[in-house]
């Protein structure tokens, strides 16, 4: 019974993470355009220890985890792919531009033989 009202307590925490999240990117915000003076290094410096926090508190929520676990299993799917060597890839690459430029040719003398008969047909 306890485990249900952990998870009670933290969706009900949610929101005011939420809410500490949107206030950080408002924050950062106007920060960046009050301290529109100073150096650009400095306010990106700012800008990026925001985004940190803001990020670390968005991944404590309930849809942050579930977005984190998303993106493990991402990885690990990324690491299942066997991916084409360069050979294989810029004989793939030349094939589709000949395809290309085959069915470009195609549609050309198409259009031109189809422009061709109509404007044969109006004279």
């Amino acid at each position: 019974m306890s485990g249900k009202t952990d998870v009670e307590n933290i969706s009900r925490l949610d929101g005011l993470k939420w809410l500490v999240v949107a206030i950080l990117v408002a924050g950062g915000a106007y920060g960046n355009s009050y301290f529109g003076g100073e150096s650009i290094l400095y306010r990106v410096i700012g800008l990026v220890i925001l985004a940190a926090i803001a990020i670390g508190v968005a991944l404590q929520t309930e849809k942050g985890q579930l977005f984190w676990g998303l993106l493990r299993d991402a990885k690990a799917e990324v690491r299942k792919v066997v991916w084409p060597t360069r050979q294989e890839t810029a004989q793939t690459t030349v094939i589709v531009v000949l395809v290309v430029l085959f069915m470009s040719l195609v549609l050309w003398g198409l259009d031109s033989l189809l422009g061709w008969i109509v404007s044969s047909l109006i004279r």
